[in-house]
């Protein structure tokens, strides 16, 4: 099979296109045939330096494609099954840039039948990590579907992005009222398609003041991709007793903030990644964006607010280069649909 791999940590030019044995899944395993592979900010910075442990790396935490070989004892997974991927890198050395990828029968989900291999590739990291900023605010796992935020006021700070499309989304599925931040009109336009209600460019007049227009009480949930640069914008809007989901350090790494104006609303921050997240919080995020897919609240395109971005095998280089640039929408890399 041909596989991507890297044997240091690097630049883009440091990954390979190699013949590798096709892997062969033991117990509680699945091998499954990759058809398209998403590639997220994290690939790249783990390609760049932040990997550490494996001789050689096939990069990649999301994917979808078709089951081709089960495991003793790996559940309900049957030869032929359409599945989506979900942290198929973490902890192992072989994720998704492969023609075929073995993984635990738990980081294989199966795929609704309304649902094509670019959205399963879409959804792993952006839409797990979605869902556990918009359900942190309860103890342990938390469900998300319809009516369960009704009533409540969502901010997603950069709706433009994979994880604030994702955000936007489920909020909505799940009857929230949904406010989200942009930097240009072009970008509002996606926000507008994901399905936000409320889009404030931040660029232009007091942001704030748009949004307590919307949430004169506050916001419930305000999902933070910039928390160095966003901080003080979250203490006015966020209401008494709310939560601040923290997922990304987009702006700066470090965060700094008065104190008495958290004291003051009670407020509770979620910093979270998901590559620590609780078996059971994976496992609670992946049955509720299952049924989003199935219920066609979960979309992926330009129609959508995530334009999608297609990249062949050979040039998993180029497609790691488009994300670490900045790419706005969804990158996959595709390989042969048998």
């Amino acid at each position: 099979m041909r596989a991507v791999v890297y044997r240091e940590t690097g630049p883009s030019s440091v990954l390979q296109v190699v013949e590798r044995e096709v892997p062969e899944p033991g117990p509680g395993e699945v091998r499954v045939r990759v058809v398209r592979s998403g590639v997220n900010p994290t690939d790249w910075k783990f390609r760049a330096g932040m990997m550490s442990g494996h001789d050689e790396v096939t990069p990649g935490q999301d994917g979808a494609g078709v089951v081709d070989a089960v495991g003793p004892g790996a559940g309900t997974h049957r030869v032929g099954d359409r599945v989506w991927l979900v942290l198929a890198q973490h902890g192992r050395a072989y994720g998704t840039a492969a023609e075929y990828t073995v993984q635990p029968a738990a980081r294989v989900i199966a795929l609704p039948d309304n649902a094509d291999f670019d959205l399963g590739a879409s959804i792993g990291v952006p839409a797990v990590t979605a869902h556990r900023a918009l359900t942190a605010h309860e103890e342990g796992p938390t469900t998300l579907g319809p009516g369960t935020l009704a009533g409540r006021v969502v901010l997603v700070a950069g709706g433009a992005g994979a994880v604030g499309n994702a955000a936007i989304q489920l909020a909505r599925w799940s009857g929230a009222t949904v406010v989200t931040t942009v930097s240009s009109d072009e970008k509002a336009v996606l926000a507008t398609g994901a399905g936000a209600h409320h889009v404030v460019n931040y660029r232009t007049g007091d942001p704030a003041d748009r949004i307590r227009a919307v949430a004169p009480d506050g916001v419930d949930i305000a999902v933070e991709v910039a928390p160095a640069q966003n901080i003080g914008l979250d203490l006015d809007v966020v209401r008494v007793h709310g939560l601040v989901s923290i997922y990304a350090n987009n702006g700066g790494d470090e965060l700094r903030m008065p104190l008495r104006a958290a004291f003051g609303k009670n407020l509770r921050f979620q910093f979270l990644i998901l590559y620590t997240l609780a078996d059971d919080l994976v496992r609670a995020a992946t049955e509720d964006v299952t049924a989003a897919v199935a219920a066609g609240a979960l979309r992926v395109g330009e129609d959508a607010g995530l334009p999608l971005h297609h990249f062949p095998l050979e040039d998993t280089a180029a497609a790691h280069d488009a994300v670490e640039a900045g790419a706005v929408g969804k990158v996959l890399v595709d390989l042969p649909d048998a």
